[in-house]
């Protein structure tokens, strides 16, 4: 199990990234639009970089769901390898059967 203070961390971080989503979009587009003068590009980026940088989503950590686990994450299923093997072999995953020969 991960430490607490590393969950809230990403659960703050996944916060953040929404909160900022719509505004950090639109100052990318008037900072990537060659047509707008460099003056309102280059503002447009000082503003991004004032906006916090734990609202970047690149700061986010897949992490699982049941454990908190930061690596061996399965993307579809939102856990670890290790979680997933234990609820699949108690049968709490649809669909899913532990193989063995």
């Amino acid at each position: 199990m991960a430490k607490k203070s590393s969950i809230e961390k990403n659960k703050n971080r996944a916060r953040l990234v929404k909160k900022f989503a719509g505004r950090r979009e639109r100052l990318l587009a008037i900072a990537n639009d060659q047509s707008l003068s460099m003056e309102e590009q280059f503002t447009a980026r000082l503003k991004l970089s004032e906006l916090p940088r734990n609202s970047s989503e690149g700061r986010l950590r897949n992490r699982c769901e049941v454990t908190g686990r930061p690596r061996a994450f399965n993307q579809k299923l939102k856990m670890s390898r290790i979680a997933l093997r234990e609820l699949g072999s108690k049968g709490l995953i649809p669909g899913l059967v532990k193989s063995s020969w």
